[in-house]
């Protein structure tokens, strides 16, 4: 995956980015490239660089990437890999921030985007952790009745099968990350709004 920039103005873009690669599919970030793919290169490879090592210090837990500057056609390009990383989730460590919520955000990459997490999508990505306990899954109602309303309609959304089944938002949400956990249903992100499909 590639996504191209001019350039970054702050850190906490690039740690958004870089963030979004980690807890996804991994990927390279290209600074001084516009969106269209044209090569422009950097005003200063150093200021791009530092900016992309203090974002790296506002990420938990830590994420190890590359950092290479490439001359193409004379100008200077900041190519930042970020592998995948089994330590998912990893969060945005906002120290101006006093909500708890904005202070350690979570992002994943959606197509060409990168989005904030939903709570779903958090505890989905938790449960990858190498050290996460396993997963222990029974299917009752509540669960056949899902499959069978997604058979007929193709997603449900956390409000969808709650509503169905009769249950607070919270627990259709557990019930939800469990069986994605064991792979019975997908949890898609479309521009910040999470459906599931079965498998």
């Amino acid at each position: 995956m590639l996504e191209f920039k001019r350039k970054f103005t702050t850190s906490e873009k690039i740690a958004r980015e870089i963030i979004a690669f980690a807890n996804t599919t991994g990927g390279h970030l290209l600074l001084g490239v516009d969106d269209n793919g044209g090569i422009k290169g950097v005003d200063s490879e150093k200021e791009q660089v530092d900016l992309v090592t203090v974002a790296l210090h506002a990420i938990d837990p830590p994420i190890q990437t590359t950092i290479e500057v490439v001359e193409i056609d004379f100008v200077d390009v900041v190519v930042v890999y970020v592998p995948q990383s089994a330590l998912r989730p990893h969060r945005y460590l906002s120290m101006a921030s006093h909500d708890a919520e904005s202070h350690r955000k979570v992002f994943i990459r959606q197509g060409d985007k990168s989005l904030t997490a939903s709570k779903e999508m958090t505890r989905v990505l938790k449960g990858q952790h190498p050290d996460a306990p396993p997963i222990t899954l029974s299917i009752g109602d509540r669960e056949q009745r899902l499959f069978t309303y997604l058979e007929r309609h193709g997603r449900a959304t956390v409000h969808d099968f709650a509503r169905l089944v009769n249950i607070s938002r919270r627990r259709a949400s557990q019930i939800l990350v469990r069986l994605v956990r064991a792979g019975v249903v997908h949890i898609i992100s479309d521009n910040g709004h999470d459906y599931y499909t079965l498998v």
